[in-house]
């Protein structure tokens, strides 16, 4: 792994002192156990939140999203990330982790980056939010998305058995519109932090066949790296799309065509998403991760409802055009921005840096693309319910300028924001393969946990 990524200066030694390991609960209550052997495991995971280093080690153990994205922020600060996916119920369970040890806190504080003013402003702006109430849900909101979705299957149940002019294609249509929306409507609920988001956190898996597992495991990575090459795998597109050039290593034939047949691989997105899903469930149970057989019932009773209502005439071709629909909103948000090589310690700056929004002109627009075009909105506050978004839009565009951010808050044209997207497919289309380019999948961030000055470091 390349460890050359690490801004920390791995010269600098921790005092040996004796490990201490830790298993906590979903409620953070922690209690020390016996560390394993250092060589086959680590005993901390230290980050920074809110000024306080603490041992996460037991957190991750017992967190709901696995292992995965934290363990790019040790020996970092993750305080905006904690805060963004986390409720305020659950960010005052922060104090119950257990506190990394003195000596190696004091290191870690020394080799830390500080904090920007523009994070500083920013976890103001979060707690005046947070004051004047803009995670309360509206509920009527929700059940007019939720009646256009119903009436999107049922529309199109109706018609799969219809003897009328064109009856399979608009059953088609209104089925991918469906599967489309439910993923819309099951990305805001699974990272929704609500009793009404509780109750309806499975819909993606029960309607789209999308779990929750597999997209929490993936997206919450995602949010967290945002572009972050190698981490970030919503930008992991290749060898079907590159976009960037690749080391020769790692091209593809296809990528001299691929601004000519990106609706082939965008069009598979789903069935792409449907067949990992399977998989990560599987796995799940296996690993016994909580809630990983009762959603692994739900995806079987998905396919049994969905097939006994549907022909496979419809059904089929309903995927991969949800697929298309989706591929076109999910793409062109970040592929066009900034993309890092190295650790961004400012994870406000970098989103900004890394998100473009889009402006739709249309009822019809502002629907399909369920919240999407609010990107920035988003990944700045991914708890926060999509009807808040357009009344957000202007108070980051506000802060934006008065933070003096590079680019400012970035928005296109729901038409231009494609059309950037597939120039930029076309560029790299043409360009030649540039040796020593980073590859897509486990570079760069990866080689930061062993060149952490962290004593989790070790144990990877």
């Amino acid at each position: 792994m390349d460890s050359s990524v690490s801004t920390m200066d791995s010269s600098v030694s921790i005092p040996s002192s004796p490990p201490q390991a830790f298993d906590c609960d979903d409620e953070a209550n922690c209690v020390a156990v016996e560390p394993c052997e250092p060589s086959g495991c680590r005993t901390s995971l230290d980050v920074r939140i809110h000024n306080v280093w603490y041992n996460l080690d037991g957190w991750r153990k017992a967190h709901p999203a696995g292992s995965h994205w934290i363990d790019w922020y040790d020996g970092r600060d993750a305080t905006e990330v904690m805060d963004a996916f986390h409720s305020k119920k659950a960010r005052g369970m922060y104090q119950r982790l257990p506190k990394t040890e003195e000596t190696t806190a004091r290191m870690l504080e020394e080799q830390a980056e500080p904090d920007s003013q523009t994070t500083l402003n920013f976890r103001a702006l979060f707690k005046q939010l947070e004051d004047d109430g803009w995670w309360e849900r509206d509920v009527g909101h929700e059940l007019r998305l939720l009646s256009i979705w119903a009436s999107c299957f049922f529309g199109s149940a109706f018609l799969a058995h219809s003897d009328l002019a064109g009856s399979w294609s608009l059953s088609t249509f209104l089925l991918s519109l469906f599967f489309t929306q439910s993923g819309w409507l099951g990305h805001d609920y699974v990272h929704g932090k609500d009793p009404w988001s509780d109750r309806l956190r499975q819909l993606t898996t029960a309607f789209a066949g999308l779990g929750v597992t597999w997209w929490s495991d993936k997206h919450n990575k995602h949010h967290a790296l945002t572009n972050e090459i190698g981490v970030d795998e919503d930008i992991a597109t290749d060898p079907f799309l590159y976009t960037w050039a690749p080391d020769p290593e790692h091209d593809s034939p296809l990528r001299k065509i691929q601004h000519l047949i990106f609706y082939v691989p965008f069009s598979a997105l789903f069935a792409l998403w449907r067949v990992d899903t399977m998989s990560v469930a599987v796995d799940a149970v296996e690993d016994k991760r909580p809630g990983a057989k009762k959603e692994l019932f739900i995806l079987m009773g998905h396919y049994a409802v969905m097939l006994s209502v549907f022909p496979l005439s419809i059904f089929l071709p309903s995927i991969l055009l949800s697929g298309l629909m989706s591929a076109l909103i999910v793409t062109p948000t970040h592929q066009s921005e900034e993309m890092f090589e190295d650790y961004q310690a400012q994870w406000v700056e970098a989103q900004f840096r890394s998100t473009r929004s889009a402006k739709t002109t249309n009822p019809f627009s502002e629907w399909i693309w369920g919240g999407m075009q609010y990107q920035l909105e988003h990944h700045l506050f991914p708890t926060m319910p999509r009807s808040q978004y357009p009344k957000l839009k202007p108070i980051l565009e506000k802060f934006a300028s008065e933070n003096n951010i590079p680019g400012g808050y970035r928005e296109s044209g729901e038409f231009d924001i494609l059309k950037m997207n597939w120039e930029l497919y076309r560029d790299v289309a043409n360009a030649e393969p540039e040796v020593g380019a980073p590859y897509s999948r486990g570079h760069g961030q990866l080689g930061a946990i062993i060149s952490a000055n962290s004593p989790a470091a070790k144990a990877v």
